[in-house]
């Protein structure tokens, strides 16, 4: 009796519906104006236009919607080191390593950066500043460590690497949004990481991952794979093209005494 009882409850079990698996109400579908920069001789900078909308299956929330982007370079170990003045001369007195920092980093918002997201949702997806460069050090987070990281970001700030750009999205009728922004002529090749995060009252409510794909091509890719991959024989080249101009040059000004 137990073992049939148990049978119909298993059957039962069976039959009720399956829970169905949350999906956001809102959805960014999104656009580039270019998904790969080619860097060359002349390559002064690009700009990178970002565009999309946002897909709903619900009416839109009384809420107001903000959007904020990223664009991550590749990311490596940096070293930074303070000098001071003693005894007239200056030199190194403290130091710092930072594991993995971005290359080139930007955050373009809707509105004021500490209106659109929360400090909890901050440290969950990583998208200020500041927590894509402290989450990386390797130093406890002294006083000492954030002036470090806070000269690094500073400095990043002076040549364009690092941008904080606020209310640099125009958002149209809470559905579609647009910005641009600008990436020097120091890139560093690679994939750059683009996120889209969709916010409401300080909460990331949807998000979108794609890739900007930064490369060098014609003779710079090829003295860059040179470099990389032969280093010797680009060693040996650099040489003989150094011998070969130093005597192109002193042949010409030889020509010119005698003339």
């Amino acid at each position: 009796m137990i073992r049939v009882l148990f049978c119909l409850c298993l059957g039962l079990i069976a039959l009720l519906p399956l829970p169905q698996v949350a999906r956001a109400n809102e959805q960014v579908v999104l656009g580039l104006s270019q998904d790969r920069v080619a860097i060359t001789a002349r390559f002064d900078g690009s700009e990178i236009l970002i565009f999309g909308a946002v897909k709903r299956e619900t009416p839109i929330p009384d809420e107001p919607l903000d959007v904020i982007i990223t664009i991550a370079g590749p990311s490596g170990p940096v070293t930074l080191r303070r000098k001071d003045q003693k005894f007239g001369i200056w030199i190194n007195t403290a130091s710092l390593k930072i594991s993995q920092a971005p290359s080139f980093y930007a955050v373009a918002t809707s509105r004021p950066l500490d209106v659109v997201l929360d400090q909890n949702e901050d440290l969950r997806h990583g998208i200020s500043l500041d927590q894509r460069i402290y989450a990386y050090t390797l130093a406890a987070m002294t006083n000492e460590a954030k002036d470090f990281s806070a000269a690094l970001v500073r400095i990043r700030e002076q040549d364009g690497s690092y941008q904080m750009l606020e209310g640099a999205v125009d958002v149209d009728q809470q559905t579609l949004f647009r910005s641009s922004i600008a990436l020097p002529s120091n890139l560093t090749e690679g994939a750059y990481e683009t996120r889209i995060f969709l916010t409401r009252s300080g909460k990331v409510i949807s998000s979108f991952d794609t890739v900007i794909d930064v490369r060098k091509v014609g003779l710079e890719r090829f003295l860059f794979n040179l470099a990389q991959e032969q280093a010797a024989l680009y060693g040996l080249l650099s040489l003989a093209l150094a011998i070969f101009f130093g005597w192109a040059a002193s042949a010409f000004f030889r020509l010119l005494r005698q003339g």
